[in-house]
């Protein structure tokens, strides 16, 4: 993976509206790191806060929540309860036989239907009027899916460091 070009340099994922194609460039990437990055890390370290920084599985299920959450919002749809329970549950431990793989891969089905939303979005409509959250933060379909890109790529970001302190600690 070393010598793969970014996903952005690879040109344009198939059927994705061209004004959207930074956002399933960003997903990917991420989606390409966080495999890359997670390969082999060690559950038993998984929940760990070295330095007071949030835990790797906190970044994993934020990435997985808030690309669902403001998807969601795009849709000009509510979240349900199930997605509710899962914000609430953002990165409280629990075990699981491979958790840290069973994460990312949770995070890159995520990505996949994220990115069958964007092929699925009419570039008409990327400037409508959508409500953020109960309190209807006003907000547009396009700010909504490139805010989602945007805050995966941080906590990618963040994930990377977090993974680093702790693979050298």
């Amino acid at each position: 993976m070393a010598n793969k070009p970014e996903v952005w340099q690879r040109g344009p994922v198939d059927d994705v509206p061209a004004l959207l194609q930074p956002v399933a460039h960003a997903l990917l990437q991420a989606h390409e790191e966080t495999e890359q990055l997670m390969r082999g890390f060690p559950d038993r370290l998984l929940w760990e806060s070295p330095a007071n920084m949030a835990s790797p599985a906190f970044h994993l299920e934020h990435m997985r929540g808030v690309l669902d959450r403001l998807f969601t919002y795009a849709r000009a749809e509510t979240l349900n309860d199930e997605q509710l329970n899962y914000l609430r549950s953002e990165g409280k431990p629990y075990l699981d036989d491979d958790i840290t793989q069973k994460m990312v891969a949770a995070f890159g089905k995520q990505v996949n239907e994220a990115i069958g939303q964007l092929k699925r979005t009419d570039p008409n409509t990327l400037t409508d009027f959508r409500g953020l959250g109960r309190a209807q933060i006003p907000t547009t379909v396009i700010g909504l899916l490139f805010h989602a890109a945007e805050h995966v790529m941080r906590h990618a970001g963040q994930l990377l460091v977090t993974v680093k302190v702790l693979s050298n600690g």
